[in-house]
Order: structure tokens, then sequence, then C-alpha cells
């Protein structure tokens, strides 16, 4: 179970963006946040992603206390998350390659020696052909560099998933593939899903439940 109680998190102690929220997903579960532009409900996801350290609350990880976030967290508790961001030109390296990208959790994680077929079974399953592969991301269109930032968040073979409106910036051709890619990979590994969003149709369709950010304040 990953399981968030109490958290009170921002990037000002004065001024929390998230007050004493709870929040619970169990394994297989696809659990979706819905609330407007500016709640709280992305800091929420980074904050379940140990990639923002709450000023206050627990956050517990398949019955293990989580106490460092980002890079001091273990790399056990580190590499059970997989995190799809809103904006993939924010998150992406425009130095690197696709293949470079979706590569890079593999060699971060002293597995180089994985890349070449993990990165070609997954640039298959998201719908990159080989030719995307050695573009950069300026090269590529919003929708072709996202499925490249979902590869990525799938390399480690994730338990967890974490999609911060994910597909708030792509048409709904593309929308479908990729959630269709996520419910593939959870189907198939028991990975639990954590989609923020603002579209309570979408959620309401791929989620087992939606939770209502006003219902958690």
């Amino acid at each position: 179970m990953l399981d968030l109680s109490a958290i009170t998190a921002g990037y000002d102690r004065r001024a929390p963006v998230v007050r004493d929220v709870s929040l619970t997903v169990d394994p297989g579960e696809a659990v979706g946040l819905l609330g407007p532009s500016g709640c709280g409900k992305s800091t929420l996801a980074r904050v379940a992603a140990l990639l923002h350290r709450p000023d206050a609350g627990t956050l517990t990880l398949e019955g293990a206390p989580v106490r460092h976030w980002r890079h001091r967290a273990p790399r056990e508790q580190r590499t059970a998350f997989g995190v799809v961001f809103q904006q993939p030109r924010l998150s992406a390296d425009p130095r690197l390659r696709l293949t470079d990208l979706i590569a890079e959790p593999l060699r971060a994680n002293g597995r180089r020696a994985e890349a070449p077929d993990r990165v070609a079974e997954l640039a298959s399953t998201v719908g990159l052909t080989p030719d995307l592969l050695s573009r950069r991301p300026h090269e590529v269109s919003d929708g072709q560099l996202q499925r490249a930032c979902l590869a990525r968040a799938l390399v480690l073979r994730p338990r967890w998933l974490i999609c911060d409106e994910m597909t708030a910036m792509l048409d709904a051709s593309t929308t479908a593939a990729l959630v269709a890619v996520v419910e593939e990979y959870r189907t198939t590994t028991g990975a639990g899903l954590l989609a923020v969003g603002h579209d309570r149709e979408l959620l309401g369709r791929w989620c087992d439940r939606t939770v209502h950010w006003e219902n958690l304040t």
C-alpha cells in the first residue's frame, strides 16, 4: 500500500499548498485525484513519488516508513516509482536523444547493459518508431516526446505509477494510446496507479475510484 497520512507540503513553510491531506492507493489499484489547477494535487503527487519532502505528515510504502526523499531515499524505494509529468519538454533533457532519455534510469542505477533491449521493447510498446529514437526532444512532437517519457517511467518496471496530468497537452488519439499502455502495464504487473488530473470523464473511465481534492482537505 502507498499511504500518505496528514501531509502538509509546499515551497514556503509559511504558506503550504497542501494542508493535512491523507490518501491511500492499494497495490494494483488505480486512483484518480481530481482537482482544479493550483489546488496542490501535483505537489501531493511529488510527495507520493518521493520527489518532494513534506513539511509534516507520514508516507508509508508497502509497510515501510519513508524517511528520505529524492536522491537520499533508498534505491529500493526510489525505484519503486515511475513518474510521468504534464509537460514533457520540462522533464526531458534537451541534449539527449530519445533512446538515451528512455535508458537514463537504467544507466543511473548501474544497469546499462539492459538498455538496448529494454529501450527497443518499450519504444515498440509506446508507439515510437526506430527512426524517432535517434532524435532529440526539439525534433519530435509533444505527443512523441510524452511517449518517450512514459517509456522512461516504465523502464525500471516500477511497482507504482504516478501520472501527473500526463495527457493534458495531448490530442485524443495519443491520450487513448498512452492510457492503454499504462493499463496494459498495470494488468501485466499489478502496479498501482495515482493519476492526477482535472478531467473528470477521463479519470472516471481510467481509474477504479476518483478522489475529489476538496474531500481530502
